[in-house]
């Protein structure tokens, strides 16, 4: 595995028997990566303009991981880092057409592979309570306490 990139296909299939195809580092548009935030968080779609996730990943992410059913984004999770041993997971989105098929959780996984690969020893989380099933369950992490500071 390459820390700029790999594509493996999972060998499985699924709806309308389009292979998932996830890539570590793969490429992007704004506009399809918008799309997906906006459906996964509810949100509105920005533009690029607004929210330039190729210039901010290329600057704060040690990497993500892209997920394509076709040519189509179907999953997305950003890895960021502190540059040495710790990884976090910001933004796992999976789009409603394919959720239920264990996506999020092999991009977590993906994404995991990819912060060992860097040398990172931890990768952490934070998600809201009703996911606590997907990230303490599905994908593996341990329960741990944290705080936050509302800023705004």
């Amino acid at each position: 595995m390459s820390l700029l990139g790999w594509i493996e296909p999972t060998g499985g299939r699924y709806r309308h028997g389009v292979s998932i195809i996830y890539q570590w580092r793969g490429t992007f548009t704004n506009r399809e990566v918008n799309a997906l935030h906006a459906e996964a968080f509810s949100t509105r779609a920005f533009d690029g303009s607004e929210w330039n996730w190729i210039e901010l990943a290329g600057r704060h992410s040690l990497g993500w991981v892209v997920d394509r059913d076709g040519n189509d984004l179907a999953g997305f999770v950003n890895v960021l880092w502190d540059g040495l041993v710790h990884a976090w997971l910001q933004d796992t989105m999976v789009a409603g057409r394919v959720r239920g098929h264990g996506i999020g959780t092999e991009l977590v996984a993906r994404a995991a592979q990819g912060a060992r690969a860097a040398g990172c020893e931890y990768l952490h989380v934070d998600f809201d309570d009703h996911l606590r099933p997907f990230y303490l369950g599905a994908c593996g992490f341990s329960p741990t306490s944290a705080g936050l500071l509302a800023l705004n």
